[in-house]
């Protein structure tokens, strides 16, 4: 059996993976919710490869979502699909702007 670990990085990676994950999603009978709903066996057939299951029969994503920013989070989290990743598997971070780490580093030399 493969499994595949699904990281998006960045906001193009993350606008990306937000929607190949509503389309596999689709394509395995998951709800936004992670619930399934298919009609076929063949859709559970090789479910663990992209996902894991959670108690209660829910289906999430086996991803990992870095950014440097929360914003591009923050989208993916109110998009459709929002709910169907784990809260754990957001790793992002706030970064200075640039001036400021230039005049850090320029007043630590001076």
């Amino acid at each position: 059996m493969r499994e595949i670990v699904h990281i998006q990085a960045g906001q193009c990676g993350n606008q990306i993976g937000a929607k190949f994950w509503e389309v596999i999603s689709d394509e395995h009978g998951i709800d936004p919710t992670g619930s399934y709903h298919g009609d076929s066996d063949l859709q559970l057939e090789r479910i663990n490869v992209y996902y894991n299951e959670a108690s209660g029969g829910k289906y999430v994503p086996r991803a990992i979502l870095v950014d440097l920013e929360p914003g591009t989070m923050d989208s993916v989290r109110s998009g459709p699909y929002g709910q169907l990743y784990r809260p754990d598997n957001f790793v992002f971070g706030e970064c200075p702007p640039p001036t400021l780490v230039i005049l850090a580093f320029t007043d630590r030399w001076s």
